[in-house]
């Protein structure tokens, strides 16, 4: 391995912003900054809701002139959404947004298809409405659909734009619900049954893999001078984040932080039994091989949509209050599909705990607290049972991106699951696609290498839990209604 430094741009586009960090990696050094953040702002059209997809493009290249001089550039965002183009590989039309309603009542018609039990058993991915599956069946009869010659996924659309070359990367193609992860390949046979047709999806490449090099127009626009490589990385983010979790061995489990919380086990083969499918656990792939195995939780959503509602209040205050609020006095399901859309979020929280019939929070604090109880308690669900369907205990729960920055969160999830929490780094997903990066260009080793990386050279908090593990059993009973 070379000696010298080099830089690695990351494009790392989240559901509510995107920014370009510039990681400069050594043998025995790692050092990330921010060259620019953007926003990520959906937009509600008459046809329905949107990416604003030209927007997020016009920031990956602000951010790669502001970079400077870089050795290649990785990009990963958020899973399952796709660009459509024409014979002329021109966009068809804006990104359809997860959280669009067209999906209402989709899953009905794909199960009289292929029903859950089977479609698990092939693909491994957990039932959720936005899943790619989904929306293409809800796109089945659209205009744009029959146009379309070419889908490809949002960091692949970006990655195509600045290189001209097409492809389709593992880790986020897992998550279309279409690609079987014991062959790491298509699921041909759904696929069939479904009249889905995968000639639709470029040809699949890994994380690692060359995807082109920056065509001339980008390169004069953004100031760089070429050659410049683009390099496959774990383009779906939870992919990137967990390559960064800074574990020793194998008994971790790990919390993926953010609007969303991606809680699980790294695994060698996945869990494609009906117990797992009933728990709604997913087996997404991730690097060299591995299973990412790990249940989708709300997350950080539920705070965000309560603090716009409430006018973006100061979140350190609000936190400050909630440490105040009693624990567990009021707990929601935080997988409940019910918070899934945006709007009213205090509303319908309240509206939980009155059905539930347990104390309506009346201030912020009160809010604030119910909704990281809520999500800690999820955590703990989550984890055990992984650990449980998996045959495979932890000793240490990792917690990676925005959360860790959420001291409350971070000691309410060691208390919750009665084990000591790793909070960091908080740029997981940017350092794990930066890391793939150097990687594939021979600057770091091995995957337990890059890990040890990240260990030595990143910020780590560790949580040691209280020991209440009672007041977490009778809180999870009060939700689900079984015996404490």
């Amino acid at each position: 391995m070379s000696g010298a430094v080099k830089a690695y741009a990351a494009v790392d586009l989240g559901a509510s912003s995107g920014r370009v960090m510039v990681g400069r990696v050594g043998p025995d050094s790692l050092e990330l900054t921010e060259s620019h953040r953007f926003p990520n702002r959906p937009v509600r059209v008459p046809e329905g809701l949107r990416w604003d997809v030209l927007g997020l493009y016009a920031g990956v290249l602000d951010g790669l002139r502001a970079a400077g001089r870089v050795d290649s550039v990785g990009i990963d965002s958020w899973a399952v959404d796709y660009g459509l183009l024409d014979a002329d590989g021109a966009l068809l039309g804006n990104p359809v947004h997860y959280r669009d309603a067209r999906t209402e009542g989709v899953a009905e018609k794909v199960w009289a298809s292929v029903p859950p039990e089977e479609l698990y058993a092939a693909t491994g991915i957990q039932y959720a409405p936005f899943n790619t599956l989904y929306q293409l069946t809800a796109a089945r009869s659209t205009a744009q659909l029959a146009a379309a010659r070419r889908l490809l996924l949002v960091p692949d659309l970006l990655t195509y734009w600045l290189t001209g070359e097409q492809g389709t990367e593992l880790t986020n193609a897992s998550t279309t619900q279409l690609v079987d992860p014991r062959t790491r390949d298509w699921s041909y046979g759904v696929a069939a049954r479904l009249g889905i047709d995968l000639e639709l999806f470029a040809p699949l490449r890994r994380p690692g893999d060359p995807a082109g090099v920056l065509r001339a127009e980008v390169l004069e626009e953004t100031g760089l001078l070429g050659p410049v490589p683009v390099t496959a990385v774990g383009s779906h983010d939870t992919a990137s984040a967990v390559a960064a979790v800074p574990a020793v061995g194998e008994r971790f489990a790990y919390i993926c932080t953010g609007t969303w919380s991606l809680a699980g086990l790294e695994l060698d083969e996945p869990v494609l039994t009906e117990e797992s499918r009933a728990a709604n656990f997913t087996n997404e792939l991730g690097l060299d091989g591995t299973v990412r195995y790990l249940r989708n939780i709300m997350g950080l959503w539920l705070l965000q949509e309560c603090v716009r509602a409430w006018g973006d209040p100061d979140l350190g205050e609000l936190l400050r209050e909630a440490a105040e609020v009693p624990p567990l006095r009021s707990v929601v399901d935080a997988q409940d599909a019910a918070f899934l859309a945006p709007g009213r979020m205090p509303e319908r929280i309240a509206e939980a705990c009155r059905a539930s019939g347990q104390p309506v929070p009346a201030t912020r604090g009160e809010f604030t607290r119910c909704i990281l109880d809520s999500l800690a308690l999820a955590h703990r669900r989550a984890i055990g049972e992984a650990q449980r369907l998996a045959d495979h205990p932890v000793d240490v729960v990792h917690i990676v991106g925005g959360g860790t920055r959420n001291a409350l969160l971070c000691q309410l999830t060691a208390d919750a699951c009665g084990l000591p929490v790793v909070a960091g780094p908080t740029e997981a997903a940017a350092l794990g696609n930066v890391l793939v990066q150097a990687r594939a260009h021979g600057l770091v080793g091995d995957r337990a290498g890059m890990r040890r990386l990240i260990a030595r050279t990143q910020s780590l908090t560790r949580y040691e839990p209280s020991g209440a593990a009672g007041a977490w059993h009778a809180a999870e009973a009060r939700l689900t209604g079984a015996a404490p």
